[in-house]
Parts: structure tokens; C-alpha cells; sequence
């Protein structure tokens, strides 16, 4: 069985994708990926042919905000047509293959290639707000944050969504689509997620919704193992005291001075502090020895020896924490990181600050909560609930349905 590996984004929505394709090669099948180009490397490195597709995903300007909703479309604007330039590589790439599984709801091209091709397609999304719902509101679009109070249904926030989706992207996926002679679609959210959907986020922390006409196979959460050993500098911070605090937003923004209020208030709440630098460029404030600036470094390794993760919400960490058991302090910036801080709070794991509202005194008096010895109870005890084994579900599943 051949199956192309279609992934666009940060590294949340990439690494998912490289997980399925070590669990498909372990099963003795073809997998070959199209990402996003500054993450053809990685997929090399493992052994797995790329394509790149789409613009490279790269840090903002250091202490930038996150762009707005019109700053986002101008920038959308002003791009190269990526829907065409998705159509262009997942055509050429898809050829021999059996299925297609895109790696997030952003697959404007897999559905029809796959389509004009006569062979499967799939969408996997990481959250079950990717999926139109009667139990959940859809996350706020891209640029805004939590969405206002309003009193529109669940319902109708739905359509809203979908008629977004419709502006952003139906005019240039039907121009494609008539260019291969294909007839036009109507509705973007429900041709992207396909009548394959799957949902790769764990049950226990992300149960399924109830999604009316649209059924949904839950494989749990994608997870590329890492077992990249902690540096000797990391080994030796946490052997030099208490389990300090992670603070890590992985590929998001940050405002300048987040860094000061970051230390103060670790420092405030009696805890030592792990800095990751990040996509945002985060630095130490100062020499003292209570601090550890680090890069990329393994969660797997790293998070059961901490007393706390502060996280911005993805997918992944969000769950790297869960299964490590150690409780959490989600700092939303915008989508599903919502979700995600909601669901830490009603399992009692964590708690949540919005991003744009953390202060020093705030994200102080949430780290002594989670820290509470019954928070981390509950923590290590939900860790057992939380499984690994989602890419090889998944892959499982492909076998069953495609392999010939």
C-alpha cells in the first residue's frame, strides 16, 4: 500500500503526520509526504520522501503581536495562490498511490486529486472543534481571539464557519477544479473533511462530539516518539533542586516582556523556571542560577521531571502533558487552544490564563493552584487514561481499508 501524507502548517501539524508514516513503514507500507517546506528535512532524516508544499512556517518577528484578521487576509492576498500550488504538488505526488490522508482540515487539493484519481481520501483533524458539531462552538477564526459572548445557537456559529471557509477558499478550489474538469463544489468545510473523517486526538481527553451526519472514527492522538536524551546542562538544572516549571509556546507569538513576567512569577510562586525559546525567541532576564534557557528538547524526557507546564494549548503538548501527568497552565493565543484550556479545567488537571490578559500576579496564582498536591493527584493519576498508540490505529486502520 502506497499512501501520500499530506501536512501544511507548524510543527503541530506536521509531526502528527511523520508519526503515522513510522507506524505505515513499520507495517511494511509506502509512505510518502508533502509538507510544508522548512519540514522536508525532518521527513528526510526519517527516511521518508518529501515534497514541499505551500510557503515555509517560520517565526514571527521577535515580541511581534499576533496578526489580526485583516492583517491575515491581506497577507493571504499577497501570497502566491497556495490552494493551486497544493493541487499542482498532491497531483504529481499522488500518482501510484492508494489513499491520500490529509493532516488537517487545510486540504483544499486532496479531496479532489484523490477524487479525479478513483482512490481513498482521508482527513484527520487534531481537535474535535475541527468538526461541525451540536456540542461544541466552532474556535474563533484565525487572527482573534476567544470569541465574544453572543447569542447566536451553536447552530448558527456553525454556519458562520462554514460561509468563512466559503470566502476563503471556494472561488480558487472550484477554479482548480473545473481546470481538471471537474464539477464545482458548494460547501468548503464539508468537501475538505471529506466522508473520511478522523479524528487523531486522544478520547479521555478529547471525547467525541456528537456530529449529526457526519461519521467520525476517533483514532487517538498521533505521537512521533522522541527519546532524544535531555543535554547534560537540563540533566544537571533539575538535578540541582525542586522540579522547576516548563514554559514553552512551541511556534507562537509572543509579546516582548513576556519573558520578565514568565521568571517573576514562576519566582513568585517558590519554583525554578525552564525557559524554551521557541518560535518567539523567548531569553533569560537574567543570569541567576533559578533559570534554564532551552531549545527544542524532548517532552517525552522532559515533562514527567517538572512540576508544571505552561503551554499555549496545541494538540500535541497539551497531550505530551497529560500523558506525562504532570498538570498544566494553558495560555490560549487563538483556535483550538480553547478547546484544549477548557478541557484542562474541567478534568480538574490545570488551569487557563488567556494569553493576552497574563499577567505577573495571574499565571503566579495559577501555577500554586496546579502545583497543589491535589491538582497533581489528579494529574498523574489522568496520565494512565491518556494513550500513545493513535498512529498506530490509524495505520491499522489504512491497512484494513486500502491495502489490496
Amino acid at each position: 500500500m502506497r499512501v501520500l501524507l499530506a501536512a501544511v502548517g507548524t510543527r503541530g501539524d506536521v509531526q502528527p503526520a511523520l508519526g503515522l508514516a513510522v507506524e505505515l513503514r513499520r507495517l511494511g507500507h509506502e509512505a510518502r509526504l508533502c509538507v510544508s517546506p522548512n519540514f522536508v528535512e525532518q521527513a528526510e532524516s526519517l527516511g521518508f520522501e518529501a515534497l514541499p508544499m505551500g510557503v515555509e512556517m517560520r517565526a514571527p518577528a521577535k515580541g511581534a503581536a499576533p496578526l489580526t484578521a485583516e492583517e491575515l487576509r491581506r497577507l493571504r492576498d499577497s501570497m502566491p495562490d497556495l490552494i493551486t500550488d497544493q493541487f499542482e504538488t498532491i497531483g504529481a505526488a499522488a500518482r501510484g498511490c492508494d489513499v491520500i490522508v490529509g493532516a488537517n482540515a487545510h486540504q483544499y487539493a486532496a479531496p479532489s486529486i484523490a477524487e479525479r484519481a478513483r482512490i481513498g481520501c482521508v482527513t484527520a483533524v487534531y481537535a474535535p472543534v475541527a468538526v461541525p458539531s451540536t456540542d461544541l462552538e466552532p474556535p474563533p477564526p484565525p487572527g482573534q481571539g476567544a470569541a465574544p459572548a453572543t447569542s447566536a445557537s451553536i447552530e448558527q456559529r456553525w454556519r458562520d464557519t462554514a460561509a468563512a471557509w466559503n470566502s476563503r477558499a471556494l472561488d480558487r478550489i472550484n477554479a482548480n477544479r473545473e481546470r481538471l474538469g471537474m464539477r464545482p463544489i458548494r460547501d468548503v468545510l464539508d468537501y475538505v473533511l471529506t466522508d473520511r473523517t478522523w479524528l487523531a486526538a486522544d478520547g479521555a481527553l478529547a471525547p467525541l462530539p456528537t456530529t449529526e451526519g457526519r461519521q467520525v472514527f476517533q483514532t487517538g492522538a498521533w505521537v512521533l516518539p522522541d527519546n532524544r536524551p535531555l543535554s547534560p546542562d537540563i540533566e544537571a538544572f533539575l538535578d540541582r533542586g525542586p522540579p522547576p516549571v516548563f514554559v514553552g509556546f512551541g511556534s507562537m507569538p509572543a509579546s516582548a516582556d513576556v519573558s520578565r513576567v514568565l521568571t517573576a512569577a514562576a519566582r513568585a510562586a517558590g519554583r525554578r523556571l525552564i525557559l524554551s525559546s521557541g518560535w518567539a525567541g523567548l531569553e533569560l532576564v537574567d543570569a541567576a542560577s533559578d533559570c534554564l534557557l532551552v531549545g527544542d528538547v524532548s517532552h517525552e524526557l522532559l515533562f514527567p521531571r517538572v512540576a508544571a507546564v505552561v503551554p499555549h494549548g496545541g494538540a500535541g503538548t497539551t497531550a505530551a502533558a497529560a500523558r506525562a501527568g504532570v498538570p498544566q497552565v494553558i495560555t490560549p493565543l487563538f483556535g483550538d487552544q480553547f478547546y484544549w484550556s477548557s478541557r484542562v479545567v474541567a478534568l480538574g488537571i490545570g488551569a487557563t490564563i488567556a494569553h493576552a490578559g497574563m499577567t505577573e500576579g495571574s499565571l503566579q496564582s495559577a501555577l500554586r493552584q496546579v502545583i497543589e498536591p491535589a491538582v497533581a493527584a489528579r494529574a498523574r493519576a489522568f496520565a494512565s487514561q491518556v494513550g500513545s498508540n493513535g498512529a498506530v490505529v490509524a495505520a491499522q486502520r489504512l491497512e484494513l481499508e486500502y491495502a489490496s
